[in-house]
């Protein structure tokens, strides 16, 4: 009876808490009105989903996990992601290679099988990272992460692509030449970095070379790219040298983060701070574009196969509500730029510098470990229920959409970086109770909505508003959390409607709604012909 008594007083302190929070009075006036103006006769084009190609994942071998499997099967369902991404399918701990007492390799695809049929049984496609090393095969002992993925290049190249090429047959025996066709090759991981590959940027492109034939021997229609480089490196050069040595090459792929300071850090121990820099991430992406229209091969496709806010998964800012509005900003600022954005990554299921002590410790991932939603889960939740077909709109920070069936879409945002500067780094500044400031009044009017009745939903993602790190915070921060109260976060951050209400539109007058909001606060409006 205590502990129900205590629990359910801890409820009405955050409810409380919420209230109180929303209504807070600031000195600062608020700016003006935002007006969002569309025409629902006047659609741009179909939109453009490239934010749902592909997502990313620590490494394949948590992959055959039971909760990691539960996860993902419910981010494909809620997200609509096509394809995923993951480290290490060739790592030991996958049991793909060995040589026996006479040097002859040996293969092994059972884990590898397991897995792929998990992701192709819910009908999502894997975007295929060629790498770690597996020991056998590697010319030395340097490894990364606490599994340890060996990063050296092969001792021997024929023999790394004979592995490719029986992998790939493999793949074509079991899954059909069509299927495969329809995914994507991509060869090692930030060979520019020292961490990620102990050679030569002329040692990755060897590895590439030999990698791209083995898989083009099998079927000349699969496709096949790289360099998969951190913050953009390598374009011009990797586009060169393929086309100077007649090298196959049917995509550019590399990563973007959005913080300054702690590179390769996966621990957080030094520190980052999120820039201030207004295009920081999406003018990464755009000069990649840029890139590729200059180079010999104009045509390739580009994948940025990771991007986040931060390159550490011990930064806070994936946990915050900040996080939410800064990747749809991020998204829209890329526009067509891009043929797929593959946020990094879908679940805490992540062990990179091993298994993590506590639910809230600034994960990559859209959910923590024990399932429950961020901030940016919703973010990709709400993109995912956009109609398919965009309308005409000026404004920088929103999407407003139709499906076939007449129902109507807005999903509009605030950005703020309300980061304090150079001074303060992500790992103290988002672990903060961080109430949003008002910003006045938004207004989105919609002409020629077709007469009838919907039924209007009202969504929103904020301060308290679909934010489990403020719940956590007004649970004390415990190391761990009891099953009451995962259940607890869970159902004061559920994504339920806001609002739901009946409206009428008649006469052919304008769909009209007015909302507060605050710094960082996300909306989508969803309006369903009755």
């Amino acid at each position: 009876m205590r502990k129900s008594l205590l629990f359910t007083a801890i409820i009405l302190s955050c409810i409380a808490g919420t209230l109180t929070a929303q209504n807070l009075k600031r000195n600062t006036p608020p700016a003006q009105s935002r007006i969002i103006n569309a025409d629902f006769s006047q659609a741009s084009g179909e939109l453009n989903t490239m934010f749902k190609e592909c997502v990313g994942a620590g490494r394949a071998n948590e992959g055959l996990r039971a909760d990691w499997q539960q996860q993902l099967a419910y981010v494909k369902r809620e997200c609509g992601f096509r394809y995923i991404r993951m480290h290490g399918l060739l790592t030991d701990d996958m049991a793909v290679y060995r040589e026996d007492s006479k040097g002859n390799p040996e293969y092994n695809y059972m884990y590898i099988d397991a897995l792929f049929d998990f992701l192709h049984s819910i009908g999502i496609k894997p975007f295929v990272e060629l790498g770690f090393m597996p020991n056998a095969l590697a010319s030395g002992g340097k490894t990364i992460f606490w599994w340890r993925g060996n990063v050296t290049p092969p001792r021997d190249y024929e023999k790394w692509a004979a592995l490719v090429k029986n992998l790939t047959q493999h793949f074509t025996e079991r899954y059909g030449a069509d299927e495969v066709k329809t995914w994507y090759f991509e060869v090692w991981n930030e060979p520019n970095l020292d961490g990620f590959w102990a050679g030569s940027q002329q040692d990755y492109f060897k590895l590439y070379s030999y990698s791209a034939k083995a898989i083009k021997s099998v079927n000349s229609s699969y496709r096949v790219g790289g360099p998969g480089t951190a913050g953009a490196a390598w374009e011009p050069e990797m586009i060169e040298f393929c086309r100077r040595n007649n090298v196959p090459i049917d995509f550019i792929s590399t990563h973007t983060y959005g913080v300054k300071q702690g590179f390769l850090d996966e621990f957080g121990n030094s520190g980052t701070v999120l820039d201030k820099n207004p295009m920081s991430v999406s003018g990464d992406v755009l000069q990649s574009r840029r890139e590729i229209a200059v180079s010999a091969m104009p045509a390739l496709e580009l994948h940025y196969t990771e991007w986040s806010s931060s390159y550490t998964p011990a930064d806070p800012i994936h946990d915050s509500y900040h996080q939410a509005s800064y990747v749809l900003q991020k998204l829209k600022q890329v526009g067509h730029a891009a043929n797929s954005m593959s946020y990094w990554v879908f679940t805490d299921i992540f062990e990179e510098p091993g298994p993590r002590f506590t639910p809230f410790h600034g994960g990559f991932g859209m959910l923590n470990t024990q399932g429950i939603n961020k901030p940016v889960f919703y973010s990709y939740q709400f993109l995912n229920r956009l109609g398919n077909i965009e309308l005409v709109n000026n404004d920088a920070s929103s999407w407003i959409c139709k499906d076939a069936s007449g129902n109507i879409q807005a999903l509009v945002w605030d950005f703020t970086n309300t980061h304090p500067g150079d001074s303060v780094n992500n790992q103290v500044y988002y672990t903060r109770n961080l109430p949003s400031k008002p910003k006045g009044k938004m207004k989105i009017a919609i002409a020629k909505v077709p007469d009838g009745t919907y039924s209007m939903e009202t969504y929103k993602i904020g301060y308290r508003n679909n934010d489990p790190y403020s719940s956590y915070l007004s649970l004390g921060k415990p190391s761990q959390l009891s099953g009451q109260q995962v259940d607890f976060i869970k159902k004061m951050n559920n994504g339920s409607p806001l609002t739901k209400e009946i409206i009428t539109i008649k006469n052919g007058r304008p769909f009209s709604k007015e909302l507060d909001y605050r710094e960082n606060d996300v909306f989508l409006i969803n309006l369903i012909k009755l």
